[in-house]
């Protein structure tokens, strides 16, 4: 049986839904789903939501990063790191990440990672997708990885994911 046929009906309640219309259960209903859905299939439904003005990436990318662990907070660092290039030098001056080169070279530490405050994760995020809009892929390939980090995004947000998740399959 595929994944499809696990949650499908499921999936039926988000297919005309919004990020401000989203029916009541959307944590606990995406909870079901990525247990079953393979990481690709979350990852679009997760870029979907990203690339959506009524639930900007870098407001998403914050609250992900404040519910992850610190190899995961590491992690998206790194990314958005790379991403932003020379910006993410001003906006890290005075902080550990100062030391970290933004070429995507070096990564950060679980330890550096967790002095970053989720404000500068949203500026890192805005700096990042002006600079590399891929970013906003990469993240959602990396968080796809974490489904339950997902789950703590707010209502509008799941509803997108998982209304993306009705259209395509």
């Amino acid at each position: 049986m595929s994944w499809i046929d696990q949650v499908g009906g499921l999936l039926q309640k988000y297919a005309g839904a919004s990020g401000s219309s989203a029916p009541s259960g959307a944590a606990d209903d995406f909870a079901k789903v990525a247990q079953s859905a393979p990481p690709a299939v979350l990852s679009g439904g997760l870029a979907t939501a990203f690339r959506t003005s009524d639930t900007p990436f870098s407001e998403l990318i914050a609250q992900l990063f404040a519910q992850s662990d610190p190899t995961q907070r590491a992690g998206i660092l790194s990314h958005l790191l790379a991403a932003a290039g020379p910006a993410a030098a001003s906006l890290t001056a005075d902080t550990g990440l100062a030391s970290v080169p933004p070429t995507g070279g070096a990564a950060v530490s679980p330890e550096q990672a967790q002095q970053v405050p989720s404000q500068l994760v949203r500026q890192l995020a805005e700096a990042a997708a002006r600079r590399d809009p891929s970013i906003i892929d990469k993240a959602s390939e990396f968080y796809s990885q974490h489904p339950m980090l997902i789950k703590s995004l707010e209502a509008g947000a799941l509803a997108l994911v998982m209304t993306h998740l009705a259209q395509r399959h």
